[in-house]
C-alpha cells in the first residue's frame, strides 16, 4: 500500500512509532496508514515542524548524516526534503484513463500502489485535484486574512476574489 501525500506530509514508520511507544496520528484529521507507513498532512510549515518536534522529543530521529531515520518530510509537489533508503515517493493515478493523479509514498518493498488516505477523503475538491501554493513572502500582498473556524484559517485572495482556506493543525489551531 502507499500512503497519500497532500501539501506537506510527515510520513513515519509505524515500527519506529511502536519501538518508542509513541501514539501519534489521532488528533490529526489527516492522518492515515497502509500498515508500514503512517502520514500526517499539513498546510502550514510551522504545524509540521511542530509534529517534527512533538516526534523528536518522544525519541524518534528525524536525520543521521542527512539522512530520514524514523520520519521524513514529503512535499506533494517537489516529493521528500531529504534522501530516505526507507521510502519511494510518486505520482499514481486513481483511474483508468490517468486523469486522477495523487502524490504517494510508499515503503520501498511495498509491492502494490494501492492508497492509504485519511478518512472521509475523496479525490473531489482534494489538494490532489487543485493544489494551490502562495509562498510566505506573499501572504501579504495577495492574501487578506478573514476568519479562523472550525481548525481552518480563511483568506480573501485578492487575485482571484475568491476565498482560500488554510488548515491549521492541533488542539488550538
Amino acid at each position: 500500500m502507499a500512503v497519500l501525500v497532500e501539501a506537506i506530509s510527515v510520513v513515519i514508520r509505524l515500527a519506529a512509532l511502536e519501538e518508542n511507544d509513541v501514539e501519534w496520528g489521532e488528533p490529526y484529521p489527516t492522518y492515515c496508514a497502509d500498515g508500514a507507513l503512517a502520514r500526517v498532512g499539513f498546510m502550514d510549515p510551522v504545524d509540521a515542524q511542530s509534529c517534527i518536534e512533538f516526534l523528536e522529543k518522544n525519541g524518534l530521529v528525524h536525520l543521521r548524516r542527512g539522512r530520514a531515520v524514523d520520519f521524513v518530510v514529503a512535499d506533494q509537489v517537489t516529493g521528500l526534503y531529504t534522501p530516505c533508503d526507507w521510502l519511494e515517493f510518486r505520482d499514481i493515478y486513481l483511474d483508468e484513463q490517468c486523469t486522477q493523479p495523487v502524490a504517494v509514498c510508499k515503503a520501498a518493498a511495498a509491492p502494490e500502489d494501492l492508497l492509504a488516505a485519511p478518512d472521509g477523503w475523496q479525490y473531489e475538491g482534494s489538494l490532489s485535484q487543485s493544489f494551490g501554493f502562495t509562498p510566505n513572502e506573499q501572504m501579504d500582498k495577495t492574501m487578506q486574512y478573514l476568519r479562523h473556524e472550525n481548525g481552518v484559517d480563511v483568506y480573501h485572495c485578492l487575485l482571484t476574489g475568491k476565498e482560500v482556506y488554510i488548515g491549521r493543525a492541533g488542539a488550538d489551531a
